[in-house]
């Protein structure tokens, strides 16, 4: 049996460490052949394939980025896509199924595709953490790490001016990322999606903090919308699944806390750091056990579902179950945090 592997939407750390466990537990326990697809669901439209084996894979858990490339191609796009011409390109290389490694988008992508009778099994990758079937993804605790280092940094910095510092985490319309890093660097405020807030809500927590002679740390997450906000930040446009390419909510909070409490304050936009550099220890064996277990579903056809993280355990699930509802916040979660606020 001959299986495809494909990397799709943003990339993330652990994403080599999925694929060197495919195919060394597809290789050695199962016999499995495998091909490499090139740059996402676009390899697959352009049938963009080549030989995967132990050689290619060895030594990858530590590294960070994708071997295979990644894009955000929708395979329903374009001339060359829909299943139709999926299949032709799977069975004029003899593949018989795809591995698809990703998140929602890619996800969603797969069981479209599943659905129109392509063989697909998932592997859920997004820093934002925001997929529901899985208790975490990997990814999240490197960009959580990232974070978290970055914000320590913040600090010193804001500390020696008695500045007010605001960092801007990625996240979409979840706001996990944005929890645990405010948390490990000792934030004196957070916004994420699932609590809306006004800027003298905002000001109020800044305010107390520098009062106590504290230099403020505001965290936001990308998909923070103040009170009155139809929708979250974006000036970017759309990705090619047509959702807004958000970022940039910081810059426009920095200058109102600054005029409203008269601090001064600055933004920084942590963006694609987050996603880059090796996974932490970990997301390597995260990453490295999904790898192995989507082996492991192949050859047991479990088609049409998504290997993922429940407790300590591996599961599968349907694509379902990770699409359509995310993964948020609950607010007692934000309340536990709010404890340590201004």
């Amino acid at each position: 049996m001959k299986i495809g592997i494909l990397t799709s939407g943003g990339d993330c750390p652990g994403l080599n460490a999925v694929i060197r466990g495919v195919v060394l537990r597809g290789t050695t326990s199962h016999d499995l052949e495998f091909v490499g697809i090139r740059d996402g669901w676009r390899g697959v439209v352009d049938g963009d394939f080549f030989p995967l084996t132990r050689h290619e894979v060895k030594g990858l858990a530590r590294s960070g980025g994708t071997i295979l490339g990644t894009s955000r191609t929708n395979p329903y796009d374009g001339p060359r896509g829909g299943a139709q011409n999926v299949a032709k390109n799977l069975e004029r290389h003899r593949v018989d199924g795809i591995i698809a490694i990703g998140g929602e988008g890619t996800l969603a992508a797969g069981n479209r595709l599943y659905n129109d009778g392509i063989n697909v099994i998932g592997v859920p990758k997004t820093i934002d953490n925001d997929l529901r079937a899985t208790d975490y993804s990997f990814g999240f605790d490197t960009a959580v790490n990232i974070a978290t280092d970055a914000m320590d940094r913040l600090r010193t910095t804001g500390e020696s001016h008695q500045r007010c510092m605001v960092a801007e985490v990625m996240g979409r319309h979840v706001g996990w990322i944005a929890l645990h890093s405010s948390m490990a660097a000792g934030a004196h405020s957070l916004c994420i999606p699932e609590v809306p807030m006004t800027i003298d809500e905002i000001c109020n927590q800044v305010t107390k903090a520098h009062d106590r002679g504290r230099a403020p740390l505001v965290v936001v997450s990308e998909g923070f919308t103040l009170k009155g906000m139809v929708e979250a930040y974006s000036d970017k446009g759309l990705d090619a699944f047509n959702r807004p390419r958000l970022g940039g909510i910081s810059e426009v909070l920095a200058p109102e806390i600054e005029r409203i409490t008269g601090i001064e304050t600055r933004a920084t936009v942590l963006g694609h750091i987050q996603r880059g550099g090796s996974p932490s220890a970990f997301d390597r064996v995260l990453a490295t056990r999904l790898g192995l277990h989507a082996a492991d579903a192949v050859v047991d056809g479990a088609w049409g579902r998504m290997v993922a993280l429940r407790g300590t355990d591996i599961v599968r699930v349907p694509f379902a179950d990770a699409l359509g509802e995310l993964n948020t916040v609950p607010l007692e979660r934000y309340q536990e945090a709010a404890a340590l606020f201004g």
